[in-house]
C-alpha cells in the first residue's frame, strides 16, 4: 500500500508541476503514439532536466519502499518489486541516451555532462543499499527452498551477484569510496566520448578537382555534398566519418593526402589540448584498478572477466595468442605482395599504414577481379535491408511493415512494425542508416524499450544506427560489402532484442555477458553470403539484373583476402585493452608509451595500426572494458554455429533455426551462456571453425 501511495504522490506532483500555462512535459506523459514510440517532435532539451528529476524521485521512493518492507522477504515483494521499479527513469534515459549517440547537440551534451555523475550516484546508492541487500541475500541463501522456476532462480542469483560485485558487502568507508569512484568514472567516460566526437566534427580535408585522382564517382559525389552543406561549393570535403575516410584511404592516389587523412583518423581523442583523452584515460584506468582492489581482485581485468564465459585474463590471452601467430604470418605475406605492387608501380618507399588499404584494393582487383566499383552497384541500401528482413522471415517467421507516419527523432530514421506470420505484434524496429555530424561514428544497436512480461506484456522498440554515405539526390545509396556485413551484423543484434521472450527486464534481450552478446550479430552476417540471398537481392540498381554468377564466384574466392591485416588490427586492440585493464599499479599512466610498449612486445607489424588507438577507444571506455576480446570469443561460436546449418545442407534448415531461436535469440540471460550454446549445438564450440572462416587454418 505504501508503494502505491508514493507513486500517487509522485504523479500528483508531476501533474501540478506541468499544469497551468506551461505545456505538459512529454517525457512524463503517457505516449499515445504508435506502439508507444516517444513523441520525438514534442521533446525539447529543456524537458530532460525536469523529467530526470521526477524519474529519479519516483525510483528512490520505490527503492525506499522495498528496503523498508517489514514482511519477510519473498521473491515477489523483493526481486519482482525491484524488476518493476525504475520504469519511468528507464523511459526518460532511453530517449535521452539514444539521442546523445545518434542525434546530439550542444544542449544535449551539456545535460549529459550534468547528469552522468548524478545518475551514477543514484545507481550506486541503490546497489549499496544495505537494507535492500539483506533482503536479496536472505532470498539467495534460501533459494533452494523457495520453489522458484529456473528463470526466477537465475534472476535471483544474478541480482545477488550484481549487488556483491557493486560493493554491497563492503564496509561503510569502502562504500563511500566506491560511490565517489563511480561518479568520477561516469563524468570521465562522458567527457572521453564527447572529446572524440568533437575531434571528428572539427577535422576536414578540403579537396579540389586536382586532388581527386583515384576516387570513385560515389565518393566524389558524397564529398561534394558535404562541401556544399558546409558552404564550400565547388570543393570536396573528406570527414572522419568512417564512410568517408576509409574509402578515401582505399582509393586516393595522392599518397601525401592519404598520410594526412590517416594521421587525423588515428589521432582522434588527442588532436588538441581541450579534447585530449590521454590524461582522462590514465585516471579512468587508475580508478578502475582501485575499484577492483576494493572488491578483492588483483586487477580490473580479473574483476571484469569473473562473470563472463572467458573467466580469466589468462584464458583471453590464450585465445588471442592462438590466432595472433597465424595472423602475423598471413599479414607478412600480404605486406610483401603489397610492397611488390608498389615497387612495380614506381613507388620508391616502404609500405606505410596509410598505403595498406590503397595497395590492397589494387591487389584484390588484380588477383580476383573484384573491387568496390564492381560490387557497389549491386548492393543498394534498400535491397540489403530487404535481404536482412527476408532472412529473418525464413529463419524466424517474422514479417516487417514500414510505418511511414510513425514518430522519429530525425527525418532519416525509418520505422517498421515487426509481426509474426500470423500477424501477432512482436515489436518495432528503427533504422538510422546515414552519417551526419550529430551522430558519433561507428554502428550499434540500442533499445528505446526492452521486452518483458513482469508488469504485463511489454514489446521491444529496437534501433540500429549506422554511418553509411547517402546516395545522390534521387539515386539509391550504394553499399560496399563491408557496409552490407555491418548492416547484417547490427540487425543480428536487433533480432536478439526483438525476439527476446523472458519475464524479467534485467535478463531481457542483449542483457547477456559481453563475450556472448556478439554471437547473434556475428552469426547473422553469414546469411549475407548465402548464394540464394545474394542472387535475389544483389541486383544492379540501374538495370535490375542480378549480380553475374562469375562475379559472385570471385567474391566468394576473395572473401579471405587481406584477412591477416584485419585480424592483426583487431587483435592488437584486444591485447592492448586486456593489458591496460590487467595493470595493478594505479600510478600515472603514459598512454602513448604503454601502447607502444605493448605492441612492441607483441611484435606488431609496423605497417599496421591497431583498429582503435587508446585515445579514441570508445568500446573500452563503455561496456567493453577488458572485453574487446569478446568479438573473437563470439566468433569461435558463430563459425561453429553456422556450421550446424551447413551440416544439414540448408542454410535455412527449419529444425536448426528453431533451436537457434529458442536457445540463442529469444532466451536473453535465462541460462548460463555456455549452457545455452550447448543446448543449441549439442556440444561446446570448437576454434577450428574460426581459423577456417578467417582463412588462417594451417
Amino acid at each position: 500500500m505504501a508503494k502505491k501511495v508514493a507513486k500517487a504522490k509522485t504523479k500528483t506532483a508531476t501533474r501540478k508541476a506541468t499544469a497551468g500555462a506551461k505545456p505538459a512535459n512529454p517525457l512524463l506523459a503517457r505516449w499515445g503514439s504508435a506502439f508507444g514510440l516517444p513523441p520525438f517532435k514534442k521533446i525539447e532539451p529543456q524537458h530532460y532536466k525536469a523529467a530526470f528529476a521526477a524519474a529519479l524521485k519516483e525510483h528512490k521512493a520505490e527503492i525506499a519502499h522495498i528496503a523498508a518492507e517489514t514482511a519477510k522477504p519473498t521473491f515477489n515483494n523483493t526481486v519482482v518489486a525491484l524488476e518493476k521499479s525504475g520504469r519511468l527513469l528507464e523511459k526518460v534515459a532511453s530517449v535521452f541516451y539514444n539521442l546523445t549517440g545518434a542525434h546530439t547537440s550542444d544542449a544535449l551534451q551539456a545535460i549529459e555532462r550534468d547528469m552522468a555523475p548524478k545518475l551514477a550516484a543514484h545507481e550506486t546508492a541503490i546497489m549499496l543499499n544495505g537494507r535492500m541487500f539483506k533482503r536479496v541475500e536472505d532470498l539467495y541463501e534460501r533459494r533452494d527452498d523457495l520453489d522458484l522456476t529456473d528463470e526466477q532462480r537465475r534472476v535471483l542469483e544474478l541480482r545477488y551477484k550484481w549487488l556483491v560485485r557493486a560493493g554491497a558487502k563492503l564496509g561503510a568507508k569502502q562504500k563511500t569510496r566506491v560511490a565517489a569512484i563511480n561518479q568520477r568514472l561516469a563524468t570521465l567516460a562522458t567527457q572521453f566520448s564527447q572529446n572524440v566526437l568533437k575531434d571528428e566534427q572539427s577535422w576536414r580535408l578540403v579537396l579540389t578537382e586536382r586532388d581527386l585522382d583515384g576516387l570513385p564517382e560515389a565518393l566524389r559525389d558524397s564529398a561534394a555534398r558535404v562541401a556544399t552543406d558546409q558552404g564550400l561549393d565547388g570543393k570536396y570535403v573528406i570527414t572522419l566519418s568512417r564512410s568517408s575516410i576509409e574509402p578515401f584511404l582505399q582509393f586516393s592516389a595522392r599518397r601525401d593526402l592519404r598520410e594526412e587523412a590517416f594521421n587525423a583518423w588515428t589521432k582522434r581523442g588527442q588532436m588538441g589540448e581541450a579534447t585530449d583523452n590521454r590524461a582522462i584515460t590514465s585516471e579512468i584506468i587508475a580508478l578502475r584498478a582501485e575499484y577492483a582492489g576494493l572488491l578483492g581482485f588483483k586487477s580490473y581485468a580479473d574483476y571484469s572477466l569473473e562473470e563472463t564465459m572467458a573467466k580469466t585474463p589468462g584464458s583471453v590471452r590464450d585465445l588471442l595468442a592462438k590466432v595472433w601467430e597465424p595472423a602475423v604470418r598471413r599479414a607478412t605475406g600480404e605486406r610483401d605482395a603489397l610492397q611488390a605492387r608498389a615497387r612495380a608501380e614506381g613507388g620508391n618507399f616502404s609500405i606505410a599504414p596509410w598505403d595498406w588499404r590503397y595497395y590492397a584494393e589494387k591487389e584484390r582487383k588484380a588477383l580476383y577481379d573484384v573491387d568496390e566499383a564492381s560490387t557497389r552497384p549491386y548492393l543498394t541500401l534498400d535491397n540489403v535491408i530487404a535481404a536482412a528482413f527476408e532472412t529473418a522471415t525464413r529463419l524466424f517467421g517474422l514479417k516487417f511493415k514500414e510505418l511511414p507516419d510513425a514518430p522519429r527523432y530525425h527525418d532519416d530514421v525509418r520505422v517498421w512494425e515487426v509481426t509474426t506470420k500470423r500477424g501477432e505484434h512482436v515489436g518495432l524496429f528503427l533504422g538510422d542508416y546515414f552519417a551526419r555530424p550529430s551522430k558519433r561514428s561507428g554502428a550499434w544497436m540500442s533499445a528505446f524499450r526492452s521486452q518483458s512480461k513482469v508488469a504485463g506484456e511489454v514489446s521491444p522498440i529496437i534501433v540500429n544506427v549506422m554511418n553509411f554515405a547517402r546516395g545522390e539526390e534521387g539515386q539509391p545509396s550504394l553499399l560496399s560489402l563491408d557496409d552490407a556485413r555491418t548492416l547484417f551484423h547490427e540487425f543480428g543484434h536487433g533480432l536478439h532484442g526483438l525476439l527476446s521472450d523472458v519475464t524479467y527486464p534485467s535478463i531481457s534481450g542483449t542483457s547477456v555477458t559481453r563475450d556472448f552478446v556478439e554471437l547473434p550479430s556475428q552469426l547473422y552476417e553469414h546469411w549475407l553470403m548465402v548464394p540464394e540471398v545474394l542472387e535475389k537481392f544483389a541486383v544492379h540498381h540501374e538495370t535490375g539484373k542480378p549480380m553475374p554468377a562469375a562475379l559472385l564466384k570471385r567474391i566468394k574466392k576473395a572473401r579471405n583476402f587481406n584477412q591477416g591485416f584485419s585480424t592483426i588490427e583487431y587483435l592488437a586492440s584486444a591485447f592492448v585493452d586486456m593489458e591496460l585493464h590487467a595493470l595493478e599499479d594505479t600510478g600515472p599512466l603514459d598512454v602513448d608509451a604503454f601502447e607502444r610498449g605493448t605492441l612492441d612486445r607483441l611484435g606488431m607489424p609496423r605497417e599496421i595500426v591497431m583498429r582503435h588507438r587508446i585515445p579514441h577507444f570508445l568500446h573500452i571506455m563503455g561496456g567493453y572494458a577488458a572485453g574487446y576480446y569478446s568479438y573473437l570469443w563470439s566468433e569461435v561460436m558463430d563459425a561453429d554455429a553456422f556450421a550446424a546449418f551447413e551440416e544439414t545442407g540448408n542454410a535455412f534448415d527449419s529444425a536448426t533455426a528453431k533451436k537457434l531461436h529458442k536457445f540463442i535469440y529469444s532466451g536473453g540471460n535465462q541460462r548460463d551462456p555456455l549452457e545455452a550454446y550447448v543446448a543449441f549445438r549439442g556440444r561446446p564450440p570448437e576454434i577450428s571453425g574460426l581459423l577456417k572462416k578467417r582463412g588462417l587454418a594451417g
